[in-house]
């Protein structure tokens, strides 16, 4: 159902960094370029995106409360090794990896926001 999904961004150029290290841990590279605004990343072009990009109306782009974008990881192995690598590379920690009640029996996630304060999960389930 979800074909993408955009966060914004005002130095393209430092998020696009921590995408690309970040993302590679589960296998997803650079699908799309969007002129100096941004990119996107996935596994194929078939699959669900994530987009990074400076925002059309040209104001800054700010963090939208209750907004997350949840990438699910192929074990929980990698769930770990990509919250490890947010916050090695500067993002915060918003919940260390462990198995969540709230996602049901299996569900194990970790949270982070990345450098420009947007909230994503990194997930496994089963």
């Amino acid at each position: 159902m979800i074909g993408y999904v955009i966060l914004g961004t005002n130095d393209v150029p430092r998020a696009a960094g921590f995408y690309d290290a970040l993302l590679a841990e589960i296998g997803a590279t650079r699908q799309m370029e969007f002129g100096e605004r941004g990119y996107a990343w996935g596994v194929s072009m078939e699959q669900p995106l994530l987009c990074i990009m400076t925002p059309w109306d040209g104001k800054p782009a700010t963090v939208g409360n209750g907004v997350m974008a949840a990438l699910a990881a192929p074990s929980r192995e990698h769930v770990d090794r990509v919250h490890q690598k947010a916050l090695e590379l500067g993002g915060t920690d918003e919940g260390a990896p462990g198995f969540r009640g709230e996602g049901g029996e299996g569900f194990y996630a970790a949270y982070f926001r990345d450098l420009d304060g947007n909230k994503l999960d990194v997930f496994h389930y089963g």
